[in-house]
């Protein structure tokens, strides 16, 4: 990492700070504030950002697989909806 003067560069800060983070919290940690992230986001943000973030992530998905990952996909999903059926 390139250093100025003996002096740590942003990234490398962020890297040893995340990773000292890491080693110190378990796993409780991280999804308590994913949970509490979760929370305020879906109290702060409306349905059209809801939307929004839908779209893209549909698109995205769209642009980096092709039509065998949509098949997989259905193909699981019509088989966990008639296991679903079959516990009725």
């Amino acid at each position: 990492m390139a250093r100025n003067n003996d002096r740590m560069s942003r990234e490398e800060a962020g890297r040893k700070g995340g990773e000292k983070t890491s080693r110190e919290h378990g796993q409780e940690f991280y999804e308590e504030i994913g949970q509490k992230g979760g929370e305020t986001t879906s109290r702060e943000k409306d349905k059209e950002f809801y939307e929004e973030i839908g779209q893209k992530g549909g698109e995205k998905t769209s642009r980096e697989h092709g039509k065998e990952f949509y098949q997989d996909i259905g193909q699981k999903g019509g088989e966990n909806s008639n296991n679903n059926s079959d516990n009725r």
